[in-house]
């Protein structure tokens, strides 16, 4: 990298630095964490020799901070898949349920906005489809942050929701299902050839917010990637070519993704038989009423505490999927 010659091969200069760039992500906070439990060490031996208690207990809580961060990079190592590194994009769709789907659907895009602000990550909305009368159908972020696919992977799959429904004026019980794709992005070096005659693409008018110049001009685009049966939306920007580019994005990387599953094993094996976006499908049940929890299906990993979760402490199912299925 330091050759004056580096830069000529912009293209094998990009793919060095992402691998630089992903050692890093090991070696960096591994030398933190052995260099941490090196200085315990020490200063356990001089407060046991001092028989300074008060220090010593201190040195075991700091211990203990060691070990949740070992324990963190354990849980990252189960991330070398070939996508689990990169940005991702989350799309949320409302299932079975009416109003009550949109509305549940929007409460889970909260919980991963909140998520993703535990984990310092950017999110940015690239689209949203609201609800005829409350909630959306259907919304996609852009999440960045160090392993966002990997992490983000264990969300892929149907979310069902039982609580007693704000919509029903008889106050009973609902139960409403939204599903989550997760998508990894890709970057510049990935070549994705895609023919124009494959490609349907329509425009029209934008539901979202925005001002006068959205809502009045046709600048939200839908792509449909004829082979493959793929579509993509976007409506965030004010601009059509914007929208257009932001389309082609998430497209290229939905294929890229889809060649890659094909390519280390049948969707089938990998995903399971893509479910239904209704009962006895789903990955996760959230139970507001007559009790409180929320249960993962695929690992029984389950919490009581039903508002941390949806104010997006979700790490722990996720570490739970990583370390069964990861």
């Amino acid at each position: 990298m330091a050759g004056s010659d580096f830069w000529d091969d912009q293209e094998k200069a990009g793919s060095v630095i992402q691998k630089v760039k992903t050692l890093k992500e090991w070696v960096v906070p591994f030398t933190q964490i052995f260099s941490a439990f090196e200085n315990v060490r020490d200063l356990y031996v001089d407060a046991y020799a001092d028989k300074d208690d008060s220090f010593a207990i201190e040195l075991e809580r700091e211990l203990k901070r060691i070990e949740k961060d070992l324990l963190d990079l354990e849980i990252k190592k189960m991330l070398s898949g070939e996508l689990d590194i990169k940005n991702c994009y989350l799309t949320i769709n409302a299932g079975a349920g009416g109003t009550e789907a949109c509305d549940w659907a929007e409460m889970l895009g909260r919980m991963y906005q909140r998520w993703t602000q535990r984990r310092k990550w950017q999110i940015e909305e690239i689209d949203r489809l609201a609800g005829e009368i409350a909630g959306i159908k259907h919304i996609t972020f852009k999440l960045t942050g160090p392993f966002a696919y990997g992490y983000a992977k264990a969300e892929k799959g149907v979310h069902r929701l039982v609580r007693i429904s704000p919509f029903d004026s008889n106050g009973k019980r609902h139960t409403s299902f939204a599903s989550v794709e997760v998508t990894p992005e890709i970057d510049e070096t990935v070549v994705v050839e895609i023919r124009p005659e494959d490609l349907k693409i329509d425009t029209y008018r934008s539901s979202g917010a925005g001002g006068q110049h959205v809502n009045t001009t046709d600048s939200a685009v839908r792509m449909t990637h004829l082979p493959t049966g793929i579509v993509v939306t976007c409506q965030n920007e004010r601009s059509q070519i914007k929208n257009r580019e932001t389309c082609l994005k998430v497209l290229k990387a939905r294929i890229y993704q889809r060649n890659v599953e094909e390519r280390s094993q049948s969707i089938k094996d990998l995903q399971g038989e893509k479910k239904e976006n209704a009962f006895g499908s789903q990955i996760r049940n959230y139970v507001f009423q007559p009790y409180t929890l929320v249960k993962d299906a695929r690992t029984k990993y389950e919490v009581g505490d039903i508002a941390s979760v949806m104010d997006g402490n979700i790490d722990g199912f996720i570490e739970a999927y990583l370390k069964e299925f990861g």
